[in-house]
């Protein structure tokens, strides 16, 4: 009898599970992985290389675009390593308002995380709940910075500005009567502070139906449970961080363990898991979005009674307000050579790391004292993780590789940095 032969099978890049830019060569014995080899490279974003000829502030919003789904997260670890380079203070405000928005971004992204994880493995519903709660925090990012995702709204030194004191309405159109309208104003007729809080009041049963709908559903522990173990020991050896490594039961995070502006004065826990498999790494990020809603009313409530400056009042780095540029020739001096020639850093190295929904996000920067990097490094959290795919993937199904690559909430922008 002839020997029978492994096979080997390309699973995407244009398969709907491999979302769209993930090579995935399988080696498969029947629809047993035997080894799973990623290959990377098809998203090309060349950010590093890219920001070696950019000003330091128009590399900024490149850092929206690495992981397209946590953008303030990314802009965050940014600015905090151009701080260190130039010993720069943030107003106390200004932390405030950071910490808010990037557990807002927690939220944005562990919501597209849950509805694309769940939909990958055929819970069709949760998909359309979670675009649902991801409107209400577009419109936030929105009323912020102007833009629904790609913000550029954290800036060296602070924030771009303070937080307005209206939310846009919407109007009356063919499609919606005024009653209608009225109805979906109804919690906009304050600040965004009052929307921000009026959304934390309603989050928690948003969880709830998200956790009725799946946490207890026979189908997705089917799929999930018992899939991708990783122990503690494997998950350190790995390089994993974020809810991959708090899901074997590592209780490691950096806004505990190195925390950075004011998380060291947020009241939250850290969820941590059990056996280290996808039913796991899914409760711990269920948990983690409720946490994160309890930051935000945090922030809020110190927001509130604490006005101040957002931004540092140092013009080498930040710009003047647009008031004193057009009444006072230094001021215009200021303004034109930051955003001609932007700001001259310090020589030397500094490393950030900040932690990002999906794990240790760093920015490590080498300055030789221009007004560019001369090198940037970005350590990106997805790329460990998918770097242990094919040792959580053996021995598994073909089916459950696709349950494996969704636990590990990767976006492919970082990882093609």
């Amino acid at each position: 009898m002839s020997e029978i032969k492994n096979y080997t099978l390309n699973f995407g890049p244009q398969h709907p599970a491999a979302h769209g830019v993930l090579r995935l060569v399988l080696e498969l014995d029947g629809e047993v992985v035997q080894r799973a080899d990623p290959h990377i490279g098809l998203l090309h974003r060349a950010t590093e290389k890219l920001a070696e000829s950019k000003t330091y502030i128009q590399s900024l919003p490149y850092m929206d675009r690495l992981d397209y789904v946590s953008m303030m997260s990314n802009e965050h670890a940014y600015c905090l390593a151009i701080e260190k380079l130039l010993h720069l203070e943030v107003p106390e405000r200004a932390q405030y308002i950071r910490v808010m928005f990037a557990e807002i971004t927690r939220l944005l992204n562990h919501l597209l995380w849950l509805g694309a994880h769940g939909f990958d493995c055929g819970a069709m519903n949760i998909l359309i709940y979670c675009f649902r709660e991801r409107e209400a925090l577009f419109d936030m990012y929105e009323a912020v910075s102007g833009a629904r995702m790609h913000a550029a709204y954290f800036r060296p030194g602070g924030v771009y500005r303070d937080l307005p004191d209206t939310m846009p309405q919407y109007k009356v159109s063919k499609i919606k009567n005024a009653r209608a309208i009225a109805a979906l104003n109804e919690n906009r007729q304050g600040s965004l502070l009052d929307f921000i809080d009026d959304f934390c009041t309603r989050f928690p049963a948003y969880v709830d139906e998200y956790e009725t709908l799946l946490t207890d559903n026979r189908i997705w522990k089917q799929r999930t449970v018992g899939i991708g173990v990783v122990s503690p020991e494997k998950a350190l050896d790995l390089g994993f961080t974020g809810a991959m490594l708090r899901g074997s039961g590592v209780a490691w995070d950096l806004r505990k363990q190195q925390p950075y502006d004011v998380y060291d004065r947020m009241d939250f826990d850290i969820p941590v898991g059990k056996t280290g498999d996808c039913y796991d790494r899914y409760l711990v990020r269920v948990a983690e979005m409720r946490q994160s809603n309890r930051i935000i009313k945090q922030c809020v409530d110190w927001l509130r009674v604490n006005p101040g400056p957002v931004i540092t009042d140092n013009h080498k780095v930040a710009p003047p307000s647009r008031e004193s540029m057009k009444s006072n020739m230094e001021e215009l001096i200021h303004h034109f050579k930051l955003f001609t020639e932007g700001f001259h850093v310090p020589e030397g190295e500094a490393y950030a790391a900040v932690e990002h929904p999906k794990g240790e996000f760093g920015i490590y920067i080498v300055s030789d004292g221009a007004n560019k990097p001369y090198r940037l490094k970005i350590r990106a959290p997805g790329f460990a993780h998918l770097a242990g795919l094919d040792e959580m993937a053996r021995g598994h199904m073909i089916a459950d590789a696709v349950a494996i690559i969704g636990t590990m909430d990767i976006v492919f922008g970082e990882i093609d940095r």
